[in-house]
């Protein structure tokens, strides 16, 4: 029996207060973690930067809020969320108050790197809410937290307008002030979660290191983080290059693009509590087919040249496929605690480390491609072939499942 099994139901008010004060936390800090994708536009025509060197500014807070999520997913486990996730979004409010002070491109990347420790409160987000739900529940609870993605919506419809008023300086101030007073409200606002309690009171050791990371050497734990790599790390790479590609491709002002990009990040967001309520319902599994399905057909019409696809049906398009990234995002998580209960800090950690290095490399290879082909359809043609490697390796892995009799947890069936 699990940890999380043993935990003695909390009240329904207890809950809900801890799903819903993290949720607002982390949109808050996706909000921050997002910031270069306008600001970085400013930045760019400021510096003079190439497309290479944007993608790695915009890229930047993304690979650190990757990296760190694995050490403050098993930090949250071992000190607890509340402490962890407060201390998080203080550090990273202080990084981006400091932005404001950057003048040079690597005055940029070294902020940028503080920045992005708010993306990794997303690993510390999911080991902290998911002990207060039971298991059939868990797909929901985390779909709602992950829906703090909305975020990045956030800064695109607001920051174009603080950045034209005051400039991209304030964008980073208000931002950072922001955060900062969401860490105090979360402090006084929240408590420990029910698993991290209960190893408190009865004394529980923490595990050592080998044992955190025992089920790392699981193939199907990189099976799922391929997954999230696609899921999650294709959505923040669009969230970040959509303006650039608006503005590029059909000539839209930077206001126009970046309302478009809010646009789309929001049901890319907000659509990830259905995405669990799916894969409550329906089996994770299933909504991973689904999702793997209709974005290899989007993203392989996306893939034609630019010119071949109006405005309208571009649009038209990356709605859907932000629609099913982000029923795929739910579905991911939804596994990690059916299959690996005690290690949900651990294994949540890598994979949502390897979604977030989909968002500092995409962008990154976007730029690369585009300087290199001169097309910008071609960032479109990357993701449809990561799209197809999962699909098959996911397809070929269920196949190897069903021969050997093996039966999956029944949640993410």
């Amino acid at each position: 029996m699990s940890a999380i099994e043993k935990v003695q139901p909390m009240s329904a008010g207890e809950t809900a207060k801890a799903l819903w004060i993290s949720t607002v936390a982390f949109t808050l800090c996706f909000a921050v973690w997002t910031i270069f994708a306008i600001i970085g536009i400013r930045i760019k025509q400021e510096l003079n930067l190439n497309e290479a060197e944007f993608g790695l500014l915009i890229g930047t807070p993304v690979l650190t809020g990757s990296i760190v999520r694995i050490v403050l997913g098993i930090w949250t486990g071992r000190y607890g969320g509340r402490l962890v996730y407060t201390l998080t979004m203080l550090a990273a409010a202080l990084a981006t108050f400091l932005l404001s002070y950057a003048h040079t491109y690597t005055q940029m990347l070294i902020a940028g790197l503080g920045v992005g420790l708010a993306g990794g409160s997303f690993a510390v987000g999911v080991a902290y809410v998911s002990p207060f739900f039971p298991a059939e529940k868990q797909g929901t609870a985390l779909g709602i937290f992950g829906a703090g993605n909305v975020g990045a919506a956030v800064t695109k419809f607001a920051a174009p307008f603080v950045l034209i008023a005051w400039g991209w300086q304030a964008v980073a101030e208000i931002w950072a002030v922001g955060l900062a007073l969401m860490a105090i409200v979360f402090w006084f606002t929240t408590t420990d979660d029910p698993a991290f309690r209960l190893r408190r009171e009865r004394g529980v050791a923490s595990k050592s290191l080998a044992q955190e990371f025992a089920p790392l050497q699981n193939v199907q734990v990189w099976r799922f983080s391929l997954y999230y790599f696609f899921a999650f790390g294709g959505f923040v790479a669009l969230s970040l290059w959509l303006p650039r590609y608006l503005v590029g491709v059909y000539g839209f002002n930077l206001e126009t693009a970046g309302m478009i990009a809010a646009a789309y990040s929001i049901p890319g967001s907000i659509f990830r509590a259905f995405g669990g309520v799916l894969s409550d319902k329906k089996g994770a599994r299933s909504v991973m087919y689904a999702m793997f399905a209709v974005s290899a057909v989007a993203t392989l019409i996306l893939s034609l040249p630019a010119t071949a696809i109006t405005p309208v049906i571009f649009i038209v398009v990356i709605f859907v496929l932000g629609f099913f990234m982000s029923l795929g995002k739910a579905a991911v998580y939804k596994h990690i605690p059916a299959y690996y209960p005690d290690s949900v800090g651990a294994v949540g950690g890598i994979v949502g480390m390897m979604g977030g290095l989909g968002g500092f490399i995409l962008p990154i290879a976007f730029g690369l491609l585009k300087d290199m082909t001169g097309l910008w359809s071609s960032c479109f043609l990357l993701l449809f072939a990561i799209v197809a490697i999962s699909l098959i390796w996911m397809h070929l892995s269920v196949k190897q499942l069903s021969r050997q009799g093996h039966s999956a947890p029944v949640a993410a069936t």
